[in-house]
C-alpha cells in the first residue's frame, strides 16, 4: 500500500465516485467546544464510503477477471458498494450477508442486481469460508471488505478530499476521527493524510465493547472481539483488524476511542438537526466522539467521517427521540 495507489484510484474514480463536501455547524461547534468538520460519506453512492473501495477494486481488474464476476461478504455497506460497482461494470456479483443485517441493506443489495447469500453470524457461521467456497466453485474474484489493497486505495480517496477541503478552510492541523471496523477507511485516510496533510492525526472510533482496533493499538498486537453481534453499530462491527490494515494503523494512527450506543444515537439526531444529514449508528460514532468525548481530544479542529447513512426508519426514529 502506498500513496501512488490511492492517487491512481482517485484518477479511475473521476466521473464515477462522488466528491462529498466538508460541512460545519456552529451548533455542533458549541456542543463540542471546538470546531467540528464533518465529511458526510452517507452522501456517497449507495449511502456509504464503501462505494469508493468497490469501484476501486472493480476498475482495477482486467476485463476477463471482471466478466467472471465478483463475490464479497458484508453486513450491508460493502455489499451495496460492490454490487453497484459490479452493475456499472456489467459484472455479476454474489454477496454473502448476515441474516440479521438491517432489512434495508439486504433489500438494497438485491435491488442493485446482486445475488444475496445469507449466513448465521450469531452461531459463528463463517462468512469467509462461505465466500471462499463460492469463489472456488464459480470462479469468482473475492473483494474483501477492508483487507484488500485496491479497496484500501479507494477508501483513501476520501482522505485526499479531506486534505484538500480542509486546506481550503485554512485547516492544516486537526484530529481526524474515523468510524472504524476492519480499518480499510482508517488506513486509507491515514495514508492519504500522511502525504497531503501531515499535520493531522488520524484516530479510530468504535462502539463500546467492540473496540478491537483501539485495544489492538494499545497492546501492539491484533485483538479479537468476543462477539460480532449485539450492537446497533452493525456497519462497523468486525471480528478483528486486518492483517494488511493493522500495520498501517500502528504506524500512522493515534489512540482509539469508543462510544456508547446512546452516544451514537444522539450524534445521529444532531447530524440530522444541524446538518440535515442522515447517519446510521455505525456511521455516527466519530461524530459522537467529537461531540461527547472532547476530554479525550487535544486539537482545536476535529474532522469526522460520517461513514454511512443506511439506517432503517425505526432505528432513525429511535435516534430522533433523543432530542426530547
Amino acid at each position: 500500500m502506498n500513496i501512488d495507489m490511492i492517487r491512481a484510484s482517485a484518477a479511475r474514480a473521476q466521473g464515477h465516485v462522488r466528491r462529498t463536501p466538508l460541512l460545519n455547524s456552529p451548533f455542533l461547534d458549541e456542543i463540542a467546544g471546538r470546531r467540528v468538520w464533518v465529511k458526510p460519506e452517507c452522501l456517497q453512492h449507495t449511502g456509504s464510503f464503501k462505494f469508493r473501495g468497490g469501484w476501486s477494486a472493480l476498475s482495477a481488474m482486467d476485463e476477463d477477471t471482471r466478466k467472471r464476476g465478483v463475490i464479497a461478504f458484508s453486513s450491508g455497506n460493502h455489499a451495496q458498494g460492490v454490487a453497484l460497482a459490479a452493475k456499472l461494470h456489467g459484472a455479476p456479483a454474489v454477496i454473502v450477508m448476515p441474516a440479521d443485517a438491517p432489512k434495508l441493506k439486504i433489500e438494497n443489495t438485491r435491488a442493485l442486481g446482486a445475488e444475496v447469500v445469507l449466513y448465521d453470524r450469531a452461531n459463528h457461521e463463517s462468512r469467509e469460508d462461505i465466500g471462499a467456497s463460492l469463489a472456488n466453485e464459480r470462479g469468482l474474484t473475492l473483494v474483501k471488505p477492508y483487507d484488500e489493497p485496491q479497496v484500501i486505495a479507494g477508501q483513501g480517496t476520501c482522505g485526499l478530499e479531506i486534505a484538500e477541503q480542509a486546506a481550503e478552510q485554512g485547516v492544516t492541523e486537526a484530529e481526524v476521527l474515523v468510524c472504524t471496523g476492519g480499518g480499510g477507511l482508517l488506513s486509507g485516510v491515514a495514508l492519504a493524510l500522511e502525504a497531503d496533510a501531515p499535520g493531522m492525526r488520524v484516530r479510530p472510533v468504535e462502539p463500546d465493547g467492540f473496540d478491537d482496533v483501539r485495544r489492538s493499538l494499545a497492546s501492539g498486537r491484533i485483538e479479537r472481539n468476543a462477539s460480532t453481534t449485539g450492537n446497533i453499530c452493525d456497519a462497523i462491527i468486525t471480528p478483528q483488524p486486518g492483517d494488511i490494515t493493522f500495520p498501517l494503523m500502528q504506524r500512522l494512527c493515534g489512540p482509539g476511542l469508543s462510544v456508547s450506543e446512546d452516544d451514537a444515537l444522539r450524534a445521529m439526531a444532531q447530524a440530522f438537526l444541524r446538518l440535515k444529514v442522515v447517519a446510521e449508528p455505525g456511521g455516527a460514532v466519530a461524530l459522537a466522539a467529537a461531540l461527547f468525548h472532547g476530554d479525550q481530544l487535544d486539537a482545536a479542529d476535529v474532522i469526522v467521517t460520517i461513514s454511512g447513512g443506511n439506517v432503517d426508519p425505526a432505528m432513525f426514529a429511535r435516534a430522533l427521540q433523543t432530542l426530547g
